[in-house]
């Protein structure tokens, strides 16, 4: 038994074996008695007065006397570890060759600080001996010092498969030689953020390098990686990618690195065939690098990709940054996205120009994207820019073209945020409208070819001013109120009146909004009550619907054959306290037929669109159909609850609702195949296909109908075209071509056969002689495409078409 009496000797002895300097005495009464002594403070305390190189010789002494002494318990060997952490980092060799053969005989005796000493000393005399290595190697997991060291007297692990790794290796030596070292420690960044300590040895690290040196370096790394991916990067690669993303951190981004790292962030979840995201790890850093950098390009860049990413967890990374900020600034979420928008140099709205070497180049925003357009010496516009330019400002120049696809990207997000402002409820002054939206140098681009009501007056810009629908100029006072204008609770004549107004000025708006679908509550539904059935019994393309149920802000999950349940898809909207569901469920139980190699369906079913309180229980349906309950399981306590009539739901959201389930069903459809006519596999879906593809038009195909009946006379295949009915009927040479508003699809006369053209890429694109007063409707640009080509069949080459005009097959 040891009494206090004792344990008081073991700190005294030590204390005077410390003031005596008799290291060998001590070494000896430490590991002798080492459980008490490690148990007791005031032993701790009576070591700490001795020189770091004191303490190195102790331990050395101490080392010898466990490798000659028979007591090898863990306690002694606990015991050198803790006077080891102030092992000094300057050894001799002697000192060094003993707590090397220490470390390999005992491989867990020295602490990770302890051991990265002992293995850079050992190191710095030559190569480290391979059971040393083989120990730090085992190690390496305890300490980010270690894998650091581990990486720097090994090398690199990089998989050269990525190009970019690849790169990195192959730039390592012939760099500054403290890039091995900064490479080294970005491929120690193994946790979710970066750790003090990590940050600490960075930026330490990147001290040792020119900040210009620096930047230029890993611009061009993260360039490199930021280019389409064509596999997941391995463990290793990735982590060299966070770190070097957390290295661009800390030495001060430019804005074009800042745009760097949220190109970066799209990179990784580009999705790979039977993958998914690439790899949403390094996208999740990126993301969190741009919510920590202070400036307006790291918000400008969170701003444009929370309306372009829909992986969710990324997403919710994004809304967080950007949530912390709006909360920093003491602001809304709404109000941050709008200041969040660059102006990216624009000296006008929608309009830039920059003088190279006595040509001239301007930068406009055309619909949703930006253009170059070039004039030469002389002043005359070219198409390409001009030798003059390529040969002496080829920099700049690359700078323009990198500056025009950013700019187009910023107008594809703005354009998305702006879509969703009918439903936001914003409302802003007069002032701040114009500074924000109609005079700010980019969005105004876009803002300009909206309708707004400003001071309870509906107005669009003609002209340099902003106008009524009779063209009469409107003023307001700075502090009038402004909204978006919709035409659900606007005059039909109104609308009208409008529509033609865009015609007359030759406006493209954006987005459908003068034309935009109105969907009001039908007399079915009026009978069913609290659901609809509008959009049900579709068989859609799952893949191809989750995907447009992110863009347009649904949460969507996969169905998988292997699964149990799962939610309907929803969207929330907390501004109004609602959620809207429509319910889908896989269809088909051939595994490998109905379902990609992953096991994921390759089509749903539809059924009932229904709302809910934003709070209630969530509602599930079995994978294997047979309707929602709600609640997860049906065997839970949760109270069910009931739908929401649908009378009771606001008009607009309603409206706008039905808006997005008609869209994903108008795309996403299998009836919209023209390949799909003999039904799918085993003729399953023959039946949905035909009705579908010739059967009555959705609101949006009528709208498109409406519309095309208004603009045939004007374009130029309306000498040839007319409508009738569900049809654009186009008179050919060869036959006449009955192409369905809806789905696209064309039967021939006279027979009604099936004629089957598959559009190419470019049926979206067409061209400026087709003016269309709105963007965004990719399906009456096919029609129109396949229009004008059947218009003139007699010059049709394509065998697969004219087989079939002259089959009639």
């Amino acid at each position: 038994m040891t009494t206090t009496t004792d344990t008081v000797w073991y700190a005294t002895r030590a204390r005077e074996l410390v003031a005596a300097n008799d290291l060998t005495a001590l070494a000896d009464h430490l590991y002798t008695h080492a459980r008490l002594c490690l148990e007791d403070p005031e032993v701790r305390a009576a070591l700490r007065p001795l020189p770091r190189a004191d303490v190195a010789r102790l331990v050395h002494a101490m080392v010898l006397r466990q490798k000659n002494g028979r007591n090898r318990s863990w306690t002694a060997l606990e015991m050198i570890g803790q006077v080891a952490r102030r092992l000094p980092a300057e050894l001799t060799p002697e000192q060094l060759e003993a707590l090397a053969r220490y470390a390999v005989r005992t491989s867990y005796g020295l602490p990770p600080g302890a051991l990265e000493i002992v293995a850079r000393g050992v190191a710095a005399a030559g190569p480290l001996p391979a059971d040393l290595e083989k120990v730090l190697a085992a190690r390496s997991g305890e300490s980010q010092r270690l894998r650091q060291l581990l990486v720097e007297l090994a090398g690199l692990p990089l998989d050269p498969a990525d190009p970019w790794a690849e790169q990195v290796l192959a730039e390592l030596p012939t760099l500054n030689p403290a890039w091995q070292r900064l490479a080294a420690h970005a491929s120690t960044a193994t946790t979710a953020r970066p750790t003090a300590g990590w940050s600490t040895e960075a930026i330490r690290l990147l001290a040792e390098v020119e900040p210009a040196e620096a930047a230029t370096v890993l611009d061009r790394w993260l360039a490199a990686a930021a280019r389409s991916p064509h596999r997941t990067p391995t463990p290793i690669n990735a982590d060299l990618l966070r770190g070097l993303l957390w290295l661009a951190e800390r030495a001060d981004p430019a804005p074009e690195q800042v745009r760097l790292i949220g190109a970066l962030v799209e990179a990784m979840l580009r999705r790979l065939p039977g993958i998914g995201p690439a790899c949403p790890k390094v996208a999740n850093a990126a993301v969190g690098v741009l919510g920590r950098v202070d400036g307006e390009a790291a918000l400008a860049q969170l701003a444009r990709l929370s309306t372009r990413i829909t992986y969710k967890g990324t997403r919710n990374e994004i809304d967080k940054a950007l949530d912390a900020r709006a909360t920093a600034m003491g602001i809304g979420r709404d109000e941050i996205e709008e200041l969040a928008v660059p102006d990216y140099g624009l000296t006008e709205v929608g309009r830039h120009e920059v003088a190279l070497g006595g040509c001239r180049a301007e930068l406009r925003i055309a619909g949703t994207s930006a253009t170059l357009v070039w004039h030469n010496e002389s002043g005359r516009q070219v198409k390409s820019p001009p030798a003059v330019v390529r040969r002496d400002h080829a920099a700049q120049l690359a700078d323009l073209k990198g500056l025009a696809k950013e700019v187009s990207g910023m107008l594809a997000a703005q354009t998305a945020r702006l879509d969703g402002l009918f439903l936001a409820q914003r409302t802003w002054t007069v002032a701040g409208w114009r500074q924000r939206y109609l005079d700010h140098p980019l969005v105004g681009g876009l803002a300009r070819r909206l309708l707004w009501l400003v001071d309870g007056v509906p107005c669009g810009w003609a002209d340099g001013a902003l106008r009524t629908v009779d063209d009469i100029p409107v003023t307001a006072a700075d502090d009038a109120q402004v909204r978006i204008w919709h035409p659900i609770d606007r005059p039909v004549e109104e609308v009208v009146g409008w529509r033609e107004w865009l015609e007359r000025h030759r406006v493209v708006q954006p987005f459908k909004q003068a034309h935009r679908e109105v969907y009001l509550l039908t007399p079915a539904e009026e009978t069913t009550g609290t659901y609809s059935n509008r959009f049900a019994g579709h068989i859609l393309r799952q893949h191809q619907y989750h995907a447009l149920a992110a863009i347009r802000g649904w949460n969507d999950r996969l169905r998988l054959m292997v699964d149990d349940s799962y939610p309907p898809t929803f969207r929330e909207l907390p501004g109004w306290g609602l959620r809207a569901e429509y319910w889908v469920e896989g269809v088909g139980d051939d595994y490998g037929v109905d379902t990609t190699e992953s096991g994921s369906y390759l089509r749903l079913v539809t059924d009932q669109v229904r709302f809910y309180p934003v709070a209630a229980a969530q509602n599930w349906s079995h994978a294997s159909g047979g309707g929602y309950t709600s609640g997860r399981w049906a065997w839970t306590d949760a109270r069910p609850t009931e739908p929401l009539p649908l009378d009771q739901i606001p008009p607009l959201v309603l409206s706008e609702i039905m808006r997005d389930v008609d869209l994903f069903v108008g795309v996403a459809s299998v009836g919209n195949d023209p390949t799909w006519s003999d039904g799918g596999p085993q003729g399953r879906f023959r039946d949905y296909w035909s009705s579908y593809s010739f059967g009555e038009l959705s609101a949006t195909a009528e709208t498109r109908r409406d519309l095309l009946a208004r603009l045939l006379p004007r374009l130029a295949v309306g000498q040839r075209a007319r409508i009738d009915g569900r049809f654009l009927v186009v008179d050919g040479d060869l036959r006449t071509y009955r192409i369905h508003l809806g789905s696209g699809n064309i039967l021939m006369s006279p027979n009604d056969a099936y004629l089957c053209i598959v559009p190419d890429r470019g049926a979206g694109r067409l061209g400026d002689q087709q003016f269309l007063p709105f963007e965004g409707d990719g399906m009456l640009a096919v029609i129109l495409s396949k229009a004008m080509l059947l218009a003139k069949d007699a010059e049709i080459t394509d065998p697969t078409i004219t087989h079939q005009i002259g089959s009639g097959r």
